[in-house]
């Protein structure tokens, strides 16, 4: 670590691994004197990065919150431990976090090799509802996703190389309102300047994305969004999936959004939900999660991978014999 700057990021990364740091301490894990580490915590204060000094006997230098998240230095084995973290959280939801995907995108980009290949290797371990690219036969580019999800936040136009679902080619200027997850893919809605009409990009068919000069003014309405959305639950997938739900709407809501499902009135204190979906291993863990009564109208292939599910929760929870003799 010869460069002053490798040597002032390693500085805060000893900063942010311990409660208080001496200036003799870090100056042994540095490898320099002390003057230079206190011109060097200077440094870091110039960059708006909250360096506290701690005075007295036992003092030192700390990090402290600050106005914004300071840069955060980590090791191998921590960033591995964290997007394991993300994927735990990811998995327990009902459908994919543009947060949680960003911030896996960003730490898998600055991974070593060996330490990207033990990602690599835990991503395959956890469904699809933590790992949207598995689904896609195409691996979903981070850069793109991370400028999507910039383009959007800063209200910045776009030009997008984009090919369709047959392999046509095309080059669009887009405003990007908002991406949304659905069936563990991601789609960009944005305005296609070009024919100036509101439309959704698949992601994973977005071959570049590159931000433009200028601020995207308005916005989509929330009608055009729904009815946008509509198309994703009325689309032509392999399964049609009909189940009533003795619940809330708000409650069925919750777990099926407008991009997943038709939901309406099935008579007092039940909802119909239509899915229309590509595969059913999925289901099941729906519907114990939607925690009610449930009847499963349509297909009959659900039915019995309920029962399947439900027979190895019967086993599961079985105490276990205890060995005679």
């Amino acid at each position: 670590m010869s460069s002053p700057a490798a040597r002032v990021l390693r500085l805060l990364e000893l900063l942010q691994s311990a409660q208080l740091r001496t200036v003799p301490e870090l100056a042994d894990h540095l490898e320099v004197d002390e003057r230079t580490v206190r011109r060097w915590v200077q440094q870091l204060k110039e960059l708006d990065i909250p360096v506290e000094t701690v005075r007295g006997r036992y003092g030192g230098y700390r990090v402290g919150s600050g106005r914004r998240m300071p840069p955060l230095v980590l090791s191998d084995e921590e960033a591995v431990a964290v997007v394991g973290g993300l994927l735990r959280a990811q998995a327990a939801a009902d459908a994919p976090d543009v947060a949680v995907q960003t911030a896996l995108a960003k730490i898998g980009r600055l991974l070593p090799a060996e330490s990207g290949r033990r990602v690599a290797a835990l991503l395959a371990t956890f469904p699809e509802a933590a790992n949207p690219s598995a689904a896609q036969p195409d691996a979903l580019d981070a850069g793109i996703l991370l400028t999507l999800a910039d383009a959007v936040a800063s209200r910045s136009p776009l030009e997008l190389r984009y090919r369709d679902a047959e392999g046509v080619p095309s080059r669009r200027t887009v405003h990007p309102y908002r991406l949304l997850p659905h069936t563990h893919r991601w789609y960009l809605v944005a305005r296609d300047v070009g024919p100036g009409e509101e439309r959704i990009f698949r992601v994973d068919r977005v071959r570049t994305a590159r931000r433009l000069p200028g601020v995207v003014h308005g916005g989509v309405p929330e009608r055009t969004v729904a009815q946008l959305l509509a198309r994703f639950a009325e689309a032509d997938y392999a399964w049609r999936v009909v189940l009533r739900v003795r619940a809330s709407p708000a409650r069925v809501r919750a777990h099926l959004p407008r991009s997943v499902a038709t939901v309406t009135p099935a008579g007092p204190g039940w909802q119909r939900a239509e899915i229309r979906a590509r595969r059913l291993d999925w289901l099941p863990a729906l519907v114990v999660r939607l925690d009610a009564e449930v009847v499963v109208d349509e297909p009959s292939e659900l039915r019995e991978l309920l029962a399947a599910a439900a027979d190895r929760l019967a086993a599961a929870s079985t105490p276990p014999v205890a060995p005679s003799g």
